[in-house]
């Protein structure tokens, strides 16, 4: 799907489950890994006048007409980090080379799209991009992993300024008069997340959107959604004043009819992308959607029964397919915004799709592991141990998106009117 049209009328301006618990069956690797923990990696950030640097070939080749970045290839590629934290602030969780994983042959992969070029990432570029506007990402957890890599990437050409906000968090990047924004909000309507110590089930209202982020959108410039994983959790759905079904509920006393959750899932998109068109009808303020795809996990195995991550490279194309849930929601999500488009079109919205699924698919070895708390060997092999295969490692694979990101930006800078 090609990103030709975005921001072609915006831009006045210029611009989970996260964790799992698993009982691994600990293999002879793992003493590898212990006995190799404390062997430092850290790669020298190289500055950015040469790190940053792309081709006029390669800029001309993604300045074409059409790009398919979902369809392509991870290929070795033994690059300088990105970053390495020390110009930004990683989640504990998911610093990796922090928290002494043995193995750094998983930042040593980039994806080469079939039918063009993607260029490393350029922070200035991102920048003047964005001048003047804010982004806003709306999701749960894996939004919050997409936007802390990208804060990171910007880091090395930018220091931001974090502002205390209700309800969100935001970096305000000055040099640019540009804010970067985070809103919690995992079904993307309005919905009660289950709690340890409360409910063990979501209450989500699949009609009512979220005022959490709805409220803050007219001071939004372009919004990416996201949503999956806390669909699959035990959840009461509700239209209006009514339950209209659960999910996986027979043991919560309830006697509602099990209907899945692909279809409130859907629900919940469509009705988050609706009161979007609707807000523009209502007061002429345009913005732009983009909605990012669902990113798979990988527990090799039931996660409740020893299912890990410990894959140390990356799958080939031919080795796993993208199919069942991984395939399902992606498709949901597809269709909902090609749906959506035409009535946006007809009022000045542009909607365009962020298509990371396959690419992240491949790429069992990124996420944090083990290694999501420091050094979980370093005492011996425990009995039971916390594996993280739905977050990913920064840096890391998730640069990869906002490498893609970067360009569907670019693609559409010369439609675009610079204020003097």
């Amino acid at each position: 799907m090609t990103s030709t049209s975005i921001f072609k009328e915006k831009l006045i301006k210029i611009f989970a489950p996260s964790i799992f618990y698993a009982i691994p069956p600990i293999s002879l690797i793992c003493l590898y890994f212990y006995f190799h923990s404390f062997a430092p990696f850290f790669t020298p950030i190289t500055h950015q006048s040469s790190l940053y640097a792309s081709t006029p070939k390669e800029r001309e080749k993604i300045n074409g007409n059409t790009c398919d970045y979902s369809n392509g290839t991870w290929i070795h590629d033994n690059r300088s980090l990105l970053y390495d934290g020390t110009t930004c602030k990683i989640k504990k969780s998911q610093n990796c080379i922090l928290n002494g994983r043995p193995n750094s042959s998983y930042l040593d992969w980039r994806w080469k799209p079939s039918e063009c070029n993607l260029p490393i990432f350029e922070p200035n570029t991102f920048l003047k991009l964005i001048n003047n506007m804010h982004i806003a990402f709306v999701g749960d957890s894996l939004a919050r992993n997409q936007i802390e890599s990208l804060i990171c990437l910007l880091s090395t050409s930018s220091k931001p300024k974090r502002v205390h906000h209700p309800g969100s968090r935001k970096w305000y990047f000055a040099s640019h008069n540009a804010t970067l924004s985070f809103y919690w909000s995992p079904f993307l309507v309005k919905g009660d997340q289950r709690k340890p110590k409360g409910p063990n089930y979501n209450t989500i209202y699949l009609d009512h959107v979220n005022e959490r982020w709805f409220r803050d959108i007219d001071q939004m410039d372009l919004i990416v959604l996201s949503l999956g994983h806390w669909f699959m959790f035990p959840s009461i759905y509700y239209e209006g004043d009514f339950v209209i079904g659960c999910l996986n509920c027979h043991g919560l006393k309830f006697n509602y009819t099990d209907i899945g959750f692909y279809g409130p899932l859907r629900k919940a998109l469509r009705t988050s992308i609706n009161s979007i068109i609707e807000r523009k009808i209502s007061n002429g303020n345009g913005i732009d959607v983009i909605v990012r795809t669902f990113s798979p996990s990988h527990f090799e195995g039931e996660w409740d029964k020893g299912g890990t991550c410990s894959k140390s490279e990356p799958y080939r194309n031919q080795e796993r397919k993208l199919e069942g849930v991984d395939a399902d929601i992606r498709s949901i999500q597809i269709e909902e915004l090609e749906n959506a488009k035409p009535k946006a079109k007809q009022f000045g919205l542009n909607l365009e799709l962020l298509d990371i699924t396959k690419l992240t698919l491949l790429r069992s070895d990124g996420h944090a592991g083990a290694y999501m708390n420091p050094f979980p060997f370093a005492n011996g092999i425990p009995k039971y141990i916390q594996n993280d295969c739905v977050h990913w490692c920064l840096p890391g694979v998730v640069d990869t998106w906002n490498e893609i990101f970067l360009e569907m930006i670019n693609k559409g800078k010369d439609h675009l009117k610079v204020e003097k």
